[in-house]
């Protein structure tokens, strides 16, 4: 697969161009996806040229660094591995204390991901969400501390509006900016884009299918497990927004019919297209979708292609918020 490079300072990180988030291997998304599958998925990613790997601290809580430490050991030297910081976790437990954690904390933190990775060094540590109660600079150096002592690599941020970018990047550099970006949510273009270009900062998209809508496995009639599925709980994917929704995802197949690929690649595919320093990480517990969308950096769109699909994702209203208010309080955007 073709390599991308996230951010200019020191030369950069350079990454596969399609990444792979790892989220949803421990739970989110609907059902309890089995260990070992989800180890042969990740060895698969690796065998189809996926060198970037997405996970996190408050993913399980902590099984989700696990098993990505334990399956990417045989590939340390092939591959990029982010995770991150933020929220609190019980070390007992391993559950979500519900509080966000001090500058004071960060060290601890990245302690207990490097144990769980089985790495000396975390390649791209992220702040995972903006702490409003301190300082950004704060969290910024306890990272610069880390990364002086061998301990990171690079730093990320993740869902921070543009003016915290600013402010963090005059204190480290940051070699990534990761939120969610896709046809149907296409807020990074109101500013954030503009900053990481200017900045020479790379950005990562997550959820780059719309978790799942953009890729036409769901319709008006899908049901989502009100324990298991984060969905569940997402006003647009209630059943009179999906209605509405699907407009979007008609147009996407029409252009992925067209072009004899899928409409997720064609959603990946449009993506890259937007900036060569942008990476999507989409994520799956299936190793068909995983083949299909690491072949989406193969697919070119043509400007007609790529202004039907802009035009579209303008002028086409999206039914329902990306995230329960809750959740979307804990954004920085």
């Amino acid at each position: 697969m073709d390599q991308r490079t996230l951010g200019t300072t020191g030369g950069g990180l350079a990454v596969s161009a399609i990444g792979l988030g790892c989220m949803t291997m421990t739970g989110g998304y609907g059902g309890d996806p089995d260990r070992r599958d989800m180890l042969a998925l990740l060895h698969a990613a690796v065998d189809e040229g996926v060198t970037f790997f997405d996970t996190a601290e408050i993913y399980g809580p902590h099984a989700n660094e696990e098993l990505v430490g334990e399956a990417l050991a045989p590939f340390r030297d092939r591959v990029v591995v982010a995770t991150k910081f933020a929220f609190a976790v019980d070390p007992e437990t391993r559950t979500d204390t519900g509080r966000m954690l001090r500058p004071d904390e960060v060290a601890a933190a990245v302690d207990g991901s490097l144990g769980r990775l089985g790495v000396e060094a975390i390649d791209l540590y992220y702040q995972h969400r903006i702490n409003p109660d301190h300082p950004v600079e704060e969290f910024v150096g306890a990272v610069r501390e880390l990364i002086q002592a061998g301990k990171v690599r690079h730093y990320g941020m993740s869902e921070a509006a543009a003016g915290t970018i600013r402010r963090a990047h005059a204190v480290q550099p940051v070699t990534a900016v990761q939120s969610e970006y896709s046809l149907w949510w296409r807020r990074p273009e109101d500013e954030v884009l503009d900053v990481c270009n200017e900045l020479g900062i790379g950005f990562v998209p997550y959820s780059p299918l719309g978790k799942g809508f953009l890729t036409g496995a769901v319709d008006a009639s899908t049901t989502f497990d009100a324990r298991t599925d984060l969905r569940a709980r997402i006003p647009r994917f209630g059943a009179d927004a999906r209605g509405h929704n699907l407009a979007m995802v008609d147009l996407v197949k029409a252009v992925a019919d067209n072009k004899g690929v899928t409409p997720g690649q064609v959603a990946l595919a449009w993506l890259l297209a937007r900036a060569p320093w942008i990476v999507p990480i989409p994520g799956t517990t299936k190793p068909h979708r995983m083949a299909e969308n690491t072949a989406a950096a193969a697919v070119t769109l043509s400007d007609d292609e790529l202004g039907r699909l802009t035009d579209a994702a303008s002028t086409i209203e999206i039914h329902g918020a990306r995230y329960p208010d809750h959740l979307e309080a804990r954004t920085n955007l």
